[in-house]
């Protein structure tokens, strides 16, 4: 069995949990997927499973080609596979892979955020308020160390373009499954925004 699907995320919404506590929950419509490559060690080095996502009719001929005994998709991501599993080209997965109290991790493009200084990118607390100080309320101070080094060290945190990059978010927890509309409910939030598509895997030491 494959231990991932990909989606969309729809939005947020809060729910009471067993215990009466109003909980933030984050709706993904998940799948259905289909499996369009299956990766083995003795050809690639690793077992693995490419799922496809979102049937769509823009296709180049490489991409016609490849999907050639599955649906047209739009979206290919690898996915693990569970230890002794087997899988075959053309087989369908949806959110029912899924139930209450499993643990996820969701990967996800963050929201961009353009140009952006130190103090937003990077929680810098900015100079003083005070003594005189009238334009370093938001500047991000010194960058260098005088002589040693005499240069400005590669990495130093510096105001740049900040978000649209790929985040992972680990060990959510699913309240919610409902096969029927390809639902799924997560605990907490997820990267990107509305619409922005997920992938979800099984966490380590799920089964």
């Amino acid at each position: 069995m494959i231990r991932g699907l990909l989606g969309r995320k729809l939005g947020m919404t809060r729910a009471f949990d067993e215990n009466g506590v109003s909980v933030a929950l984050t709706l993904v419509q998940a799948g259905p997927c289909w499996v369009t490559q299956v990766r083995t060690p003795e050809r690639d080095g690793y077992s693995a499973a490419q799922i496809g996502y979102e049937e769509t009719k823009r296709l180049n001929r490489p991409q016609q080609g490849h999907l050639k005994n599955v649906p047209k998709l739009r979206h290919l991501r690898e996915v693990p596979i569970e230890d002794g599993a087997t899988v075959a080209v053309g087989t369908k997965f949806d959110v029912s892979l899924l139930k209450p109290g499993d643990l996820v991790d969701v990967v996800g493009t963050s929201k961009g955020r353009g140009f952006a200084g130190v103090v937003k990118r990077h929680g810098f607390a900015g100079g003083p308020k005070t003594h005189g100080q009238s334009d370093r309320h938001r500047a991000p101070g010194s960058i260098g160390s005088g002589t040693t080094p005499g240069r400005v060290v590669k990495g130093l945190r510096m105001a740049g373009r900040m978000g649209g990059e790929r985040v992972t978010v680990r060990n959510l927890r699913v309240m919610q499954v409902d096969p029927e509309r390809n639902l799924v409910a997560l605990k907490g939030a997820v990267p990107g925004a509305r619409n922005g598509l997920l992938l979800i895997r099984k966490s380590r030491g799920t089964p």
